[in-house]
């Protein structure tokens, strides 16, 4: 409380008014700042007030902020999930409802009308599976994958092409493993060709814009970029750094430099006139033809330049004038990587969504150059290297039925461009698992005579084939048969050869320069059709296409129906497949469709089911986040709000201290002299 001191007696009035205003000023500013802490309610007004607990309250205000800024993103994420999830729920209910329709439609009761008014219905689903399948949420289009921005399926020339990515979009949730707000290409309703892959090393060759990171290096490590040092003749060693080199053609400018350099220096002549270069996959040499002429390389220790380059080869390997070639350091396959062939590329054929496009890709002179070509014709197709960096992969990206899948085939007179570049679908290494869209081939084995009960080749029999001279021959495929194209076809020429038919003066079994598909050629002068019959229910015949082959009378040939074409495994392929067959009145096709169906009923669940484990992982992150949230808003509280009932304690004692200062000030200005006597 105010008070008058001692020595105010003895002080002038002027003084001791001076004082009595300084204190009654303090408690008006106390009272001052205690009246905007009740208002506002806040312990502090800034951070001078108190520079620890202002501190705190900083970094407790970002705590609070990120927490809020990470449940803004939960909800988000929340409520995509949510959306996706009733996408998914959907397309769960459309294959159920799809998949109860063919399983209807598979009676015997069922008539041609019945069938095509179902076909109506189901075209109806796949509208609804369009609409569905680009379905948007605050963040995008949910089944685009990384590009939410765009519509992931485009109707594409009657079928129905994916244009998102594989991967998905995800937002800082602060968790430790992030969840996906999108989906991408492996569902049900976003897909592309799986079986396109490329098989055919293209052996890229090393050229000087090679980028030292597209090479695996001769040890297949890559290349650790360093010194390397050299020497002539087992003379003095130099060294060249190679530190900053980025292509091959800077490592091929530093070594000529280097060589030549040295030559200058040390009196020698070794380098030739071809100097350092580049051949096929190795860096070369010219070295002169001279006596005791030779080039050594040697890596500093820790370092593997020279190995990674090829260029530290064998103890006793040396770069003499009969051996200029290092080691192949495996360039990778890049779009820029130069096509090497000893021919001529040529046209090739490509089918797809019923269309049928012959490319030239005899202009081409690099990857990208077929790539551009490939992708060019408009058919819903995409061309990638590979995950080795060897070859090229073609994918379709377009769902359509099963008669108008892709295929790509061979221009006769055009040096089998198809095969040399490694994109023809049905080639001597194609496998039979990847037929009939993944179903393969199946024939009979291991069955025995049902009345020896003993192994017998009567009974495995798979299909006979007549010629059209009335001779015949069966053919017994064996499990080991069953391995590519290449594998049957031998078998059913050595079955041939084995059952005394002249191969190939009567009769062979080969691939074309022409169309895919396996074709049975017989000497045309023996009058009939050749005839496949089936033989103990297999469906070998059946499954390579020979039952629905074609048959040319001026050639003798028969060529079976191509069974290793290729399309996108989705649902809207799937139904696609059953609208038509329910149209064509397929009985065969409405089962092939309806298990087709069944397997996307598990896909459906099981991406489903993940959704729902990211959707609950979310509420838990939530729930943690709002914990977090109410913890720190608590501590903050404590330290900057203000205490109520303290503060008015503390108001009415100054209202009482400043009422006290004004009235011992005005009684001190009432004083005379005659009051100190």
């Amino acid at each position: 409380m105010n008070k008058i001191p001692s020595y105010i007696p003895r002080s002038s009035t002027l003084m001791a008014s001076r004082t009595n205003l300084d204190h009654i000023g303090r408690t008006n500013l106390d009272l001052y700042k205690l009246q905007s802490s009740l208002a506002t309610g806040l312990a502090l007004q800034k951070p001078s007030d108190d520079a620890v607990r202002a501190t705190s309250i900083s970094l407790l205000d970002d705590r609070i902020a990120r927490s809020e800024q990470h449940l803004r993103n939960l909800d988000h994420a929340e409520s995509t999930l949510n959306i996706i999830d009733g996408a998914i729920g959907e397309v769960h209910d459309l294959i159920l409802s799809s998949k109860d329709i063919a399983l209807e439609q598979l009676n015997f009761g069922s008539s041609p009308g019945e069938r095509e008014n179902e076909a109506i219905v189901i075209d109806s689903m796949i509208d609804s599976l369009f609409n569905t399948a680009n379905r948007e949420s605050v963040g995008g289009f949910v089944f685009g994958g990384t590009i939410a921005g765009q519509a992931p399926v485009e109707s594409f020339y009657g079928g129905f092409r994916f244009r998102g990515t594989d991967g998905t979009l995800k937002t800082d949730l602060d968790l430790a493993s992030s969840v996906p707000i999108t989906l991408g290409a492996s569902n049900s309703i976003g897909a592309i060709s799986a079986r396109s892959k490329g098989t055919v090393d293209l052996d890229p060759p090393l050229i000087n814009d090679t980028r030292l990171v597209d090479v695996y290096g001769a040890r297949g490590l890559g290349v650790q970029l360093g010194v390397l040092e050299f020497s002539v003749a087992d003379g003095p060693v130099a060294s060249v750094d190679l530190s900053n080199a980025d292509t091959i053609g800077d490592v091929v400018d530093a070594l000529n430099l280097a060589i030549t350099q040295y030559d200058e220096e040390h009196g020698t002549d070794a380098l030739g006139p071809g100097g350092v270069g580049v051949s096929g996959g190795n860096i070369t040499l010219d070295i002169r033809n001279a006596a005791d002429n030779f080039i050594t390389f040697f890596d500093v220790t820790g370092s593997t330049t020279g190995a990674d380059l090829g260029l530290v080869m064998n103890p006793g390997e040396d770069f003499t004038p009969s051996f200029t070639r290092g080691e192949d350091i495996n360039p990778k396959l890049t779009w820029n990587s130069p096509l090497q062939f000893d021919d001529q590329l040529g046209e090739i054929r490509l089918k797809n969504l019923g269309r049928s496009v012959v490319v030239d890709l005899s202009t081409a002179q690099t990857v990208q150059d077929v790539r551009n070509l490939i992708e060019g014709a408009g058919l819903g197709l995409r061309v990638e290297i590979n995950t080795d960096c060897t070859g090229i992969d073609v994918f379709n990206e377009v769902s359509t039925g099963r008669d108008q899948a892709m295929s790509i085939e061979e221009v006769a007179g055009n040096n089998m461009t198809a095969t040399r570049l490694g994109i023809r679908t049905m080639s001597d290494q194609t496998r039979l698992t990847d037929f009939n869209h993944g179903k393969g081939v199946q024939i009979i084995t291991n069955q025995m005579n049902p009345v020896t009960g003993l192994p017998d080749p009567d009974v495995n029999t798979d299909f006979a084939i007549t010629l059209g001279d009335g001779t015949e021959f069966t053919v017994n495929f064996r499990p080991e048969d069953m391995v590519t194209v290449g594998t049957v076809i031998d078998r059913i020429n050595e079955e041939a050869v084995a059952q005394g038919i002249g191969v190939p003066s009567r009769f062979i079994a080969e691939l074309s320069d022409d169309a895919n598909g396996i074709v049975l050629h017989q000497d045309p002068s023996l009058g009939s059709t050749l005839d496949i019959e089936p033989l103990n229910g297999s469906f070998a015949a059946r499954d390579l296409g020979l039952l629905d082959g074609t048959y040319n009378a001026s050639t003798g040939e028969h060529r079976a129906e191509d069974r290793a074409t290729v399309r996108v495994d989705n649902l809207f392929s799937a139904l696609i497949d059953l609208r038509d067959s329910l149209r064509a009145n397929d009985t065969f096709g409405i089962s092939l469709a309806g298990e087709a169906l069944e397997s996307h009923v598990g896909r459906a669940v099981e991406t489903r089911a993940l959704v729902g484990g990211y959707s609950q992982r979310l509420a838990d992150a939530k729930q943690r986040e709002e914990q977090r949230v109410l913890i720190d808003e608590t501590s903050r509280s404590e330290i900057r709000d203000l205490d109520y009932a303290e503060a008015s304690v503390r108001f009415s004692t100054l209202q009482t201290q400043l009422q006290a200062g004004i009235q011992a000030t005005t009684a001190l200005q009432q004083l005379s002299i005659l009051n100190y006597l």
